[in-house]
């Protein structure tokens, strides 16, 4: 989740795969567009991503609508300050003027799932973009995760849906949760961003891996549970093109310039833990 338009970290991450041991199925939960106005980087993500497994995100989700009243549709938390609100209600104005011009990938989008449950080596996974109650809700965010003194909340997602294992994204820092269950260990990992660096002074992004056996690439966090391999991937992308890329689309002084050119360059005032 979280590719945010970066068509670099899109052909890693399609690399990464093709190098997997055995069959891998991509999922992408939403968020894929946000920086990509270009029409060919528009255009790329798109189909690509629709090649494979996706949901939608409340990005895909604004991008399927005609009219612009909900901005983003982030739904941000009070933590988030206004200014940083608007600039993103700025940017899904101009990704939406690119979107009209792609009329059938618009109507594909809209009718993305929000949420679906996979299975991998007999195990239930609950594929969300932001939490277990709305599409783009802030419950598994790192800030408040880690805020949490009792998990009797989160077990009730858990018993609700019936899994024991919650992948999400949207909320842009990675965290893992471990929660005990009545039936034994359950987690939530939220990889942050696979399209924009998670951790201070990186440049890589991060994909949520679950699989039967172990990872063949580079990993941030691992977590066995139940028999799986749980991995947060490196996704190591080519910075200075990615660089280029970004300020073609968004020069000095734009809204996406202004809110995240220094994540992009430095990555996010955020050391972890991602474990919490």
């Amino acid at each position: 989740g979280g590719l945010y338009g970066n068509t670099l970290a899109l052909d890693r991450i399609m690399e990464m795969a093709r190098t997997e041991p055995a069959k891998v199925d991509v999922v992408f939960n939403g968020d894929f567009n946000w920086f990509n106005i270009d029409p060919a980087s528009f255009a790329k993500i798109n189909v690509t991503v629709l090649h494979h497994i996706a949901t939608r995100g409340n990005v895909e989700t604004e991008l399927a609508h005609d009219d612009d009243t909900d901005g983003c549709g982030c739904a941000y938390p009070d933590w988030v300050a206004d200014d940083v609100v608007n600039k993103s209600n700025q940017i899904m104005r101009s990704l939406r003027d690119t979107a009209m011009e792609h009329g059938v990938l618009r109507q594909r989008l809209a009718a993305l799932p929000m949420h679906l449950v996979a299975q991998v080596g007999g195990t239930k996974i609950a594929i969300v973009h932001g939490d277990a109650e709305t599409l783009a809700g802030w419950s598994f965010a790192h800030e408040a995760l880690s805020a949490l003194t009792d998990d009797s909340n989160l077990r009730h997602y858990f018993e609700a849906a019936d899994v024991p294992l919650f992948a999400s994204t949207h909320t842009c820092l990675p965290v893992v949760k471990s929660v005990e269950l009545r039936d034994g260990p359950g987690a939530i990992v939220n990889n942050g961003a696979a399209g924009m660096p998670n951790l201070k002074r990186t440049t890589f992004g991060l994909v949520t891996r679950i699989a039967t056996h172990p990872r063949p690439h580079a990993s941030a966090f691992n977590l066995r549970l139940r028999g799986l391999h749980i991995d947060l991937l490196k996704v190591e992308f080519d910075q200075r093109r990615w660089f280029d890329q970004f300020e073609n689309n968004w020069p000095a002084m734009s809204p996406a310039h202004l809110s995240y050119f220094d994540r992009v360059v430095n990555g996010p005032d955020f050391t972890g833990p991602l474990f919490v």
